[in-house]
């Protein structure tokens, strides 16, 4: 946190609890701006970075009035910003790679003859290990303890490295594996809302914002901290006192009237905003909740909605400061003096939300939408997007549905298959995965109490899960297991099999373990569409399990009420999900309780002194972590390892930049079709044996039972680039028919790597085509970096996630738009042709370039693209050829 020159003189005190504090005053920029009031709070937290950090140079007044200017228009005013958050968030997946580059980048500033120890964060790091524990064991007492055992034994060499980084850097934290997800520990210990820092003698208070290389960042929006995701790329730059380059976006206006009524959720509630927010189209721009509706959704009901940003599209969904806010804080644990400040400085900078009366002003917003709560009813999502919504009483026909349009096998409707060695059979529709997994619910009391009172309910009735779902419980803290236990519930969920099986990111990220291979060979053998239900975020293709299809996310108590049916072709809002011990049949209504019942459990049973004394010494990590011993040393030194090498990116590099080479007869490497994912791109979960990483794997003696997940070896390149485009469901039209990471090379078909290794040795460049919201899902920066080391040069698609093409170009991959009307399709593309991309060498900002396309029998045919280099701060990195060479050279110099 380092203020600027202050020329706006807006530099002045607050006191709180006694204490005082130097603040850069909003109120003294309203004479220039004109009622700020009337501004989005979200933007009020970018308005102040700008008058904190404006020093003529990197931030300039011209910024600070833009904000003027959208009020005066309406919301609309596309400056250029640089941004410098408070902090920066990091999970295991991206931050193991964002380590990795920072460990390469002391080795290359030493290589240019500087001293390494100049790559340092230059702002609080903090790196939660909440991805790498999987399912391996369930439905026993001891499975927690076996999959930590489990993690451990898989993950040291990372681990390791870890611990090196956390001795050899600067302002760099690792919270130890078993204690929590980055997002749930973020919400109930690392946020504080309002953020403070001592420079020269004076305590600065200001804004907590943040960055985090994980999408779902956003869950703290609930807390009024301001944050959203990044690429691991863009996360290092933060890190490293690099300005987040943005445009001050559009905000919508979401109003929330009513209350939500008997039998809704929060996950109801989210699901239905995801909806509406995905068809409104807020892809880029902030969210910002409004409207008396907030006077009733409780904090973790709005980190609920802020956890599913990215499913909506939006960079971030905010509520502002009110009293939720600080009852929030006090019951988590937090200082009292930090209690009192953040009150103080968010009525005096006009962060504080008045829910009535003369100060409650609606803000002005580029648009709105509204909900009233009280229309809210249980609701699913799937078989493949979170936005993909399905009321509860139609699931059954929108499974049907799926298995026709998606799968293709309607005619196999009823169809039941043995499964060996058990007496029960398996068909398209049996639920095989039931998680309560997840950030997005686990960090929500209140769901978790229904899934305890649904699992007590059906216990006293006899029930159980059916015996071919999977069952398991992986809360987001150790809060959540203590107040479980208090409530007398997590006997009962352990009676159906919902065990604690680790703290952390399990089922959502693709960690759900194998299934039992009598069901997985069923399964397999038989091509059977199941499906899986959990309470998640994400429920991509192939995401979840290699064996499962589809994929439905749903509340905690419904998971257990799909675990206890085992399948989504009873409608279990009607039909009876199981008979009781005397042979009655049991409905739904039967087992849910009511909202009085959970609200009477979570006051009792969730409390202030449960968070203090789990947070209390929460970087001390448990023995095995203890016992990681790693000598200390400025620079890394690379031992062989499969799963932390020293990446390429640096190779050759020279003190200056030169121009951006031509992109000149290049060749296709992938036709692909709309909403293809960071997951497609670069998978986080198996790791197939007869994929190039499974062989790449075997070739060095790793067996088939250490792969590990993509998500864990992306420390190592060489994995990580075999794995690009390498998801199972990966669909590239230049090979109809297939699904997996295949191309064709010269008329051969073959993996992706395998051809465009051979490209590369033909001295041939590569793109990729995509459709529409190319790269939306994890801000995942392995999609862009394996996109690079691959060879391509350029994506050029309909439409693209924000995240994943800042990541682009954070590596130097060219991200191309078609003009409206154009695809690959409509230019009639198979794969064959030749690419030339005119202009690269003196590219401006969001500039049209021509692209030549050469067909094989010789004729052409140009078309004009958009460059989506959208700042001048993104045309420097890709000049430079990444972010990365940027900011090391500008620290090298």
């Amino acid at each position: 946190m380092i203020p600027g020159h202050d020329s706006l003189k807006t530099k002045t005190s607050l006191s709180a609890a006694g204490k005082d504090y130097s603040i850069y005053s909003l109120k003294k920029v309203e004479d220039r701006l004109g009622d700020l009031s009337r501004l989005p709070v979200s933007l009020k937290y970018l308005l102040e970075n700008m008058l904190r950090f404006e020093d003529g140079r990197s931030v300039t007044t011209d910024m600070v009035d833009a904000f003027g200017t959208w009020l005066k228009n309406g919301g609309k005013n596309p400056i250029e910003i640089a941004y410098r958050p408070a902090r920066v968030l990091m999970q295991d997946f991206t931050g193991v790679p964002a380590v990795v580059d920072l460990a390469a980048m002391r080795d290359a500033m030493k290589a240019l003859g500087d001293d390494p120890e100049k790559i340092n964060p230059q702002v609080p790091v903090d790196l939660v290990i909440d991805h790498s524990v999987m399912v391996d064991y369930f439905g026993t007492e001891d499975a927690f303890e076996k999959n930590v055992e489990r993690e451990y034994e898989r993950n040291a060499e990372r681990y390791q490295f870890l611990k090196w980084g956390q001795g050899a850097f600067e302002n760099f934290r690792v919270v130890p594996p078993g204690t929590g997800i980055c997002h749930q520990v973020n919400l109930e210990y690392l946020g504080q809302t309002v953020w403070t820092a001592e420079k020269d003698g004076e305590t600065y208070a200001y804004p907590d914002t943040l960055v985090g290389t994980d999408s779902h960042t956003t869950m703290v929006n609930g807390l009024s901290i301001l944050g959203w995701g990044v690429g691991g790329i863009e996360a290092e730059a933060a890190m490293l006192g690099q300005p987040v380059s943005m445009l001050i976006p559009e905000v919508i206006g979401f109003r929330l009237t009513g209350r939500l009524p008997e039998g809704a959720t929060a996950t109801d509630l989210v699901l239905t905003c995801t909806k509406m927010l995905r068809d409104k189209g807020v892809v880029g721009k902030f969210v910002e909740f409004f409207g008396e509706g907030l006077d009733h959704l409780t904090l973790e009901d709005r980190a609920t909605l802020g956890n599913m940003s990215p499913e909506f599209g939006s960079t971030c969904a905010f509520f502002p400061v009110d009293e939720m806010t600080l009852k929030y804080l006090r019951g988590t644990g937090r200082d009292e003096d930090r209690i009192a400040l953040v009150e103080a400085y968010a009525r005096e900078q006009g962060l504080w939300r008045y829910s009535k009366g003369e100060n409650a002003v609606e803000p002005v917003f580029t648009d709105t939408l509204e909900l009233d709560l009280s229309t809210v009813v249980p609701v699913i999502s799937g078989p493949k997007r979170p936005q993909d919504k399905i009321l509860l009483t139609e699931a059954p026909e929108a499974f049907a549905k799926a298995l026709d349009k998606e799968y293709g096998k309607a005619d196999e409707a009823g169809k039941q298959v043995p499964v060996e060695g058990e007496d029960y059979t398996l068909g398209h529709g049996d639920v095989v995965i039931a998680a309560i997994t997840s950030c997005t619910n686990t960090s929500n009391p209140s769901v978790l109490i229904a899934a305890g009172l649904v699992a007590k309910k059906a216990r006293e009735l006899g029930l159980n899960r059916k015996p071919w779902v999977k069952t398991s419980l992986a809360p987001g803290s150790q809060v959540v297991t203590e107040y479980l236990e208090k409530a007398g519930l997590q006997d009962d969920l352990d009676a159906l099999g919902f065990d604690l099986v680790g703290y952390g990111c399990t089922t959502c990220i693709g960690n759900s373990g194998p299934l039992p291979e009598p069901i997985s060979k069923a399964i397999n053998e038989h091509d059977l569409a199941v499906a899986s239900v959990l309470s998640g975020n994400r429920n991509f293709e192939g995401r979840i399990s290699q064996d499962v299809r589809a994929n439905f996310l749903a509340s905690p108590p419904l998971v257990v009420a799909y675990a206890i049916a085992g399948s989504m072709n009873i409608n279990i809002t009607e039909d009876p999900i199981a008979q009781d011990k005397d042979g009655n049949d049991v409905y739904l209504k039967d087992i849910w309780p009511s909202s009085k019942e959970i609200s009477e459990i979570v006051q009792k049973c969730v409390t202030r002194e449960m968070f203090i004394e789990r947070y209390a010494d929460v970087f001390k990590g448990d023995e095995r972590w203890q016992k990681i011993d790693v000598p200390a040393s400025e620079t890394y030194s690379w031992p062989p390892s499969t799963y932390v090498a020293n990446p390429p990116y640096f190779e050759g590099m020279t003190k200056e930049p030169g121009d951006p080479k031509p992109i000149e007869g290049a060749r296709i490497l992938a036709l692909l079709g709309d909403s293809v994912t960071t997951d497609h791109i670069s998978p986080a979960g198996a790791i197939k044996a007869d994929s190039p990483a499974g062989k790449y794997l075997l070739s060095h003696q790793v067996p088939e039972r250490e792969f590990n997940s993509y998500g864990s070896r992306r420390g190592n390149h060489e994995v990580m680039m075999r794995g690009t485009f390498a998801n199972i469901r990966l669909k590239n039209y230049m090979v109809p028919g297939t699904e997996g990471g295949v191309t064709k090379y010269n008329g051969e078909v073959m993996s992706i790597f395998d051809a465009a290794m051979k490209y590369k040795e033909d001295g041939k460049e590569l793109v990729v085509f995509g459709g529409e919201l190319y790269g939306n899902g994890s801000s995942r920066d392995w999609a862009a970096k394996g996109t690079r080391l691959l060879g391509v040069r350029a994506v050029i698609f309909q439409s693209v996630e924000r995240i994943h093409r800042s990541n682009l170009i954070g590596m130097g991959v060219l991200p191309l738009q078609f003009k409206e009307g154009d695809s690959w399709q409509s230019l009639g593309l198979t794969g064959d042709e030749e690419i030339t991309v005119h202009g690269v060498e003196t590219l401006q900002p969001q500039q049209d370039l021509k692209v030549t396309i050469k067909f094989p029998n010789g004729d052409t045919k140009d078309i004009t693209v958009l460059a989506r280099i959208d700042t001048a701060d993104e045309l420097e990195y890709y000049r430079h050829g990444g972010i990365l060479h940027y900011v090391l050279r500008k620290l090298a110099a």
